[in-house]
């Protein structure tokens, strides 16, 4: 039963156990996102929160069933965690840890819907299934909302096919689990087997597999990670896994190992992953990249990155403040409203929340905006203004940018425009690019300082450290300030990081800074440099293996970097 249409009177809520796949945010269904919008409660582990907390509304209660991520979050004795999203977090008074059920019967009580998000699919999962007997024994409602399993979606992001043309036999083995009984059949059995295991325990599944009947020479990939930016494949075989993992330094977790998918076969072999290992061989594949932007400045070029394997890490390197005599905007916000201005033009997101926060002072809506033409410069700054609940009449086809925006511009008509004033509502350190273009098509010009920008202040001593440290595989300049003020408030990046530069004029400053220009923009776009970074790691990756080198990151190289082993 859907939470939506409950029976009227009913007061002990609905349950939706909600499998949230093997990692990857993406892979979440459009039914799981649904009832994560509309929960009042969410009741799952750590790293489970990381993938559904952005799909939450803002308020929604969050219960961890064990505030210590490294234990079995059904064996602690601690009292599970209850916070709020956006909000203050408190401790929950609720049952023991150990009665997990129990928890997510009282997060339901007073007909709150509650999600139970498990790793995975939750008809994987044993105590979802526990969760739900319990649920029907206390006669709440509940609904299961299906997840990628990993045993299907980590080989699929390492290029691992399970199944051939000739409908090769699969089998599923959970090694933590598993009976002598098992290890035999799957032994005997010549097809694919997917073994869940931990990294930890990888030489021991296979050890079992050649017990029972499976040649040495066997091929198989290990994933650890699977589905991440953190992913990481081995390939070897059944005798020579132990060697393969020692020699990539692997050293034994403390916690017991992190979870790991084995996919052991003849038709699963390395040759097939070469060809198709689509996820670890994106151009930038688990690069962090530091871009030195706002979260909403940067949304659009951090989802870029994203899609060539990236990990961006936004900085902000400029604060937004109101301008320091209000006046001039007040004065042209109230123009706005009795029809001084033909056109109003958006450079930036900042200015149309500039503009939106002074019209909610006067108790004014996107209702102001009628018989006015309204110009983006960008695509955010339209997204922007669309939030707003207005839909601007003209955005560049072209570059993104002043420039661009002026391409399309219309000259002023004196027949057909009755006004020939445009409203400009700028930062304080705006070129006048866009102003000088527009007087020269016959408009005039009211240039406003609606805000001002500010240097930010320094981001948390170990985003500092990365960047000086070579922690950052690569870094993003769209602009002279963001070098100014990122070297000003973070210091310079180290030698290893590779400088990505808008154009000419800001990689100039990166130079006068001391840093070594690798990367410049084929046009002044954000989008452009993203591109232009993508082909620059698609070469190096390229150029790793004509030479027979193993692909790397700019980190690694830094000093010290090659030394440290990989733990699990």
């Amino acid at each position: 039963m859907s939470p939506t249409n409950l029976p009227a009177g009913l007061d002990h809520g609905h349950v939706t156990f909600l499998g949230a796949g093997p990692g990857d945010p993406g892979l979440l269904t459009l039914r799981a996102v649904e009832a994560l919008s509309s929960a009042d409660v969410l009741v799952a582990e750590h790293e489970v929160l990381d993938v559904i907390r952005a799909h939450a509304r803002q308020g929604v209660s969050v219960v961890t069933p064990n505030p210590d991520p490294s234990s079995d979050p059904y064996q602690g004795t601690g009292t599970p965690q209850l916070t709020v999203v956006d909000g203050a977090s408190t401790t929950a008074s609720l049952p023991p840890v150990r009665d997990a059920a129990h928890l997510v019967m009282e997060a339901a009580r007073g007909g709150r819907r509650v999600v139970r998000a498990v790793s995975g699919d939750p008809g994987l999962d044993t105590y979802a299934t526990e969760e739900m007997l319990a649920c029907v024994a206390a006669g709440v409602p509940f609904e299961v909302v299906p997840g990628v399993a990993a045993a299907v979606g980590v080989p699929a992001y390492a290029g691992v096919p399970l199944r051939d043309a000739q409908g090769t036999d699969v089998r599923f083995v959970d090694a933590r689990t598993a009976s002598d009984r098992c290890w035999t059949e799957v032994g005997a059995s010549d097809g694919t087997v997917v073994v869940s295991t931990s990294l930890d325990s990888v030489a021991a599944a296979a050890g079992e597999l050649v017990a029972a009947g499976r040649k040495p020479d066997t091929p198989l990939t290990v994933t650890v990670a699977g589905t991440t930016t953190r992913q990481r494949t081995w390939t070897a075989t059944l005798g020579t896994i132990a060697q393969t993992l020692k020699q990539a330094k692997v050293l034994p977790s403390p916690d017991g190992g992190r979870p790991v998918i084995a996919v052991v076969g003849e038709r699963s072999a390395a040759a097939q992953r070469d060809q198709l290992s689509w996820f670890e061989s994106k151009p930038l594949f688990g690069w962090k990249v530091l871009v030195p932007r706002t979260k909403e400045q940067a949304a659009s070029l951090s989802d870029q990155l994203r899609s060539y394997g990236a990990v961006p890490h936004e900085v902000p390197t400029i604060a937004v403040e109101p301008p320091r005599t209000p006046q001039q905007m007040e004065r042209a916000v109230k123009g706005l409203v009795t029809g001084r201005y033909e056109w109003i033009a958006f450079t930036s997101v900042n200015a149309v929340r500039a503009v939106r926060e002074k019209f909610e002072e006067y108790g004014l809506d996107a209702r102001a905006f009628a018989g006015i033409k309204v110009a983006a410069v960008g695509e955010q700054t339209a997204k922007a203004l669309v939030a707003f609940g207005v839909k601007p009449d003209l955005v560049p086809s072209g570059e993104q940018s002043a420039a661009g925006l002026l391409e399309d511009w219309p000259p002023y008509d004196p027949v057909f425009d009755p006004i020939d004033r445009v409203f400009l509502p700028r930062a304080d350190i705006a070129t006048e690019t866009l102003v000088a273009g527009l007087i020269e098509l016959g408009w005039e010009v009211d240039d406003v300082t609606a805000y001002r920008t500010v240097r930010a202040s320094p981001p948390p001593a170990d985003t500092r450290e990365a960047i000086k440290g070579g922690g950052f595989d690569a870094v993003l300049f769209t602009s002279s300030s963001t070098v100014r003020n990122l070297v000003g408030i973070a210091g310079k990046p180290h030698n290893v990081t590779v400088i990505a530069c808008i154009g000419p004029a800001t990689a100039k400053t990166a130079e006068e800074h001391g840093l070594r220009v690798d990367v410049m923009a084929p046009e002044p776009s954000a989008a452009k440099l993203a591109e232009a970074l993508a082909e620059f790691g698609l070469r190096r990756r390229a150029s790793a293996l004509e030479a027979g080198d193993p692909v790397t990151r700019p980190s690694e190289r830094r000093p010290g970097a090659r030394r440290r082993r990989t733990t699990t």
